[in-house]
């Protein structure tokens, strides 16, 4: 059995849509997991033309079709940069260091697979050397925004059981600071080179980029003795795109147009807690932090 998804931005969900879709797809009973903004319905099986029926509720409504079973996942596996917050990090320290708007072209062509990932890093954080160690902190604070929803996804995660992993092409000093605030399991990212208290230009190798995301969710599935298919992941990158189309649930977040393209779930007018209502959670599952 498929379960059709339709969520909207909250109080925007047009219940006359839900009942016109779930009559021309043959669906079951509408289920309400919250009201004018998620709703379900069971279908025997993914219709042929199901782009062609996004496209052409794309303004009102996320739609996406997913398997009943096993919707409930046992571990969140979650980009950082404009995924769990609402900034690319490398592109605030860029505008700190003077050089905001070409860094800004080089990370969209990368996160939409234009450009070779560690290159493109590599490139961006030449442009940041000297900068004092201390600016860091001064993006966090002024720069960086949690993206809406966050807090309320892993700790609804959090109290069925779920691990929960931030896993980042960016740096670790900011998947430290962004982990702790929403209260992530674990952290990994890239680092930032400093010496005598100055950002070297250079960033640590292994660069963590693409496959090092997909080797982190087999690791720490490995070591939960979970399986991909117990995962949730989601990202908006091309970087992300491995772990993606690797865990039981990919979804693309606001994500690139290529990223979209070749993801299976999208989701575009929902926060984060949207990763909820994909799991068949209802609004009043929701555990607030």
């Amino acid at each position: 059995m498929q379960i059709a998804s339709l969520i909207a931005k909250p109080g925007q969900l047009d219940p006359a849509l839900v009942d016109s879709l779930r009559n021309a797809l043959g669906g079951g009973t509408v289920s309400w997991l919250s009201p004018d903004e998620a709703a379900e319905f069971p279908l025997e099986t993914t219709p042929g033309n199901l782009d062609e029926i996004r496209a052409s509720i794309a303004e009102m409504a996320d739609l996406n079709v997913l398997t009943e079973a096993n919707r409930r996942k046992r571990m969140l596996l979650a980009d950082m940069d404009s995924t769990m917050i609402q900034q690319e990090c490398i592109d605030e320290l860029a505008e700190e260091a003077g050089v905001g708007a070409h860094v800004k072209k080089i990370t969209a062509r990368a996160m939409n697979g234009e450009l070779d990932f560690e290159g493109a890093l590599i490139e961006r954080v030449a442009l940041l050397k000297g900068l004092p160690e201390s600016v860091i902190d001064k993006v966090v604070e002024s720069r960086i925004t949690l993206m809406p929803g966050g807090k309320t996804l892993l700790a609804t995660m959090h109290a069925a059981g779920g691990h929960c992993v931030l896993v980042s092409g960016g740096f670790t000093a900011f998947t430290t600071r962004v982990s702790a605030l929403l209260g992530f399991d674990e952290n990994r990212a890239n680092t930032l080179l400093i010496e005598n208290g100055e950002l070297t230009g250079e960033v640590g190798h292994p660069i963590l980029g693409r496959e090092a995301k997909v080797q982190a969710l087999d690791e720490i599935t490995a070591r939960l003795e979970i399986s991909a298919c117990d995962v949730i992941a989601v990202g908006d990158g091309a970087n992300d795109l491995g772990m993606l189309t690797r865990a039981g649930l990919g979804v693309a977040l606001h994500a690139k147009p290529s990223v979209q393209a070749q993801s299976d779930l999208r989701v575009n007018h929902g926060d984060l807690t949207a990763l909820l209502y994909l799991q068949g959670y209802a609004r009043g599952e929701f555990v607030t932090a």
